[in-house]
């Protein structure tokens, strides 16, 4: 396995904004500094990283939805030690409150005042650990400070430091006494994904390595806060020509016609079009193909689509809806 420099790493400049394609390579240098630090303890799911990390570098979410034992939480883990920013975990239970999670007002007799104590969400990186097992009310307490990056109580707003990435887990197995996310609250996220269980190889590799191998808590941190905040800013201005523009729209369009789908993506574009930017950037592109967008259609847009009964019944699934949209619509050549 390649071993990485970290100190020098840590000493490189802030990324600015001159010389695109040369800052281009840097944001990949970077990105994959940042994912080979993290497979050092995900082994074999180099896809279901990297897919991380552009949510963090887009300002999106992500929501892991997989079996026990797939490492769900420990990718978040991995992704929080690797950059030097402050994280949180929150254990989602029936009997969280919103207020364990936002923060609540508490009467200062000193100073006779009300003084507000931040909750957990008041980090750089949230792990949102089985969201489903929450209450309704528990989870929309995230709706607002997903989207607006921000809380309000007792009508103060306060802001959450930047960069500020939710990353929610959930079990699609022993659903007894869970709340599935509405579409409102599904919508908050970027991508859904699941990280699957390892080859044979990997699977291997881990047993072999434990007890004594990587641990979370050992990983260097290999990326600043500032780091991240520059690498968002760089692939916020990544350039996108028009065909591709078009391309998005036209694809976040077809979704809204296909018969297979009773909802398509209406915000999806926005989401797509940022995830493409920060995947183009981790290339080592200062420019969005259409090859981007592709890759990037069904973590972006499945989730937010809803099955048609006939689909639910015939067992098609987002995923596949969306392959046929894809495999039938033309793709913008170069000129």
């Amino acid at each position: 396995m390649t071993q990485y420099n970290y100190q020098d790493q840590l000493q490189q400049p802030p990324l600015t904004y001159e010389q695109p394609q040369q800052l281009a390579g840097q944001f990949a240098q970077r990105f994959q500094l940042l994912a080979g630090n993290i497979e050092r303890i995900i082994r074999g799911k180099h896809e279901a990283i990297e897919l991380a990390l552009i949510c963090l570098f887009a300002e999106g979410h992500l929501l892991v939805e997989d079996v026990p034992g797939t490492g769900k939480t420990t990718l978040a883990r991995s992704l929080a030690a690797s950059v030097d920013a402050e994280w949180r975990r929150i254990q989602f239970t029936p009997d969280l409150l919103p207020s364990d999670i936002t923060g609540v007002s508490i009467f200062n007799q000193a100073h006779q005042k009300f003084e507000f104590h931040q909750g957990p969400v008041f980090a750089n990186i949230v792990l949102a650990d089985e969201i489903n097992r929450a209450s309704p009310k528990t989870q929309a307490a995230l709706l607002e400070v997903m989207e607006e990056r921000r809380v309000t109580v007792d009508a103060e707003p306060h802001p959450v430091p930047r960069p500020f990435l939710v990353v929610a887990t959930q079990n699609p197995v022993d659903m007894d006494g869970t709340y599935p996310l509405p579409e409102a609250q599904l919508d908050r996220f970027l991508m859904k994904i699941s990280v699957g269980y390892p080859d044979h190889a990997s699977e291997v590799e881990v047993l072999k390595g434990m007890p004594t191998g990587p641990q979370v808590e050992r990983l260097p941190v290999v990326a600043r806060s500032s780091d991240v905040a520059g690498m968002i800013d760089f692939a916020s201005r990544i350039h996108v020509a028009d065909p591709v523009y078009d391309y998005i729209v036209a694809l976040c369009g077809a979704t809204r016609t296909s018969p297979h789908l009773r909802l398509g993506a209406s915000p999806g574009s926005l989401a797509l079009l940022r995830a493409a930017r920060v995947k183009a950037a981790a290339a080592g592109r200062h420019y969005v193909v259409p090859e981007d967008v592709k890759a990037l259609a069904v973590p972006v847009l499945a989730h937010r689509l809803i099955l048609t009964p006939e689909a639910e019944l015939r067992e098609v699934t987002a995923a596949a809806a969306l392959g046929e949209i894809l495999a039938g619509m033309p793709v913008p050549q170069a000129a």
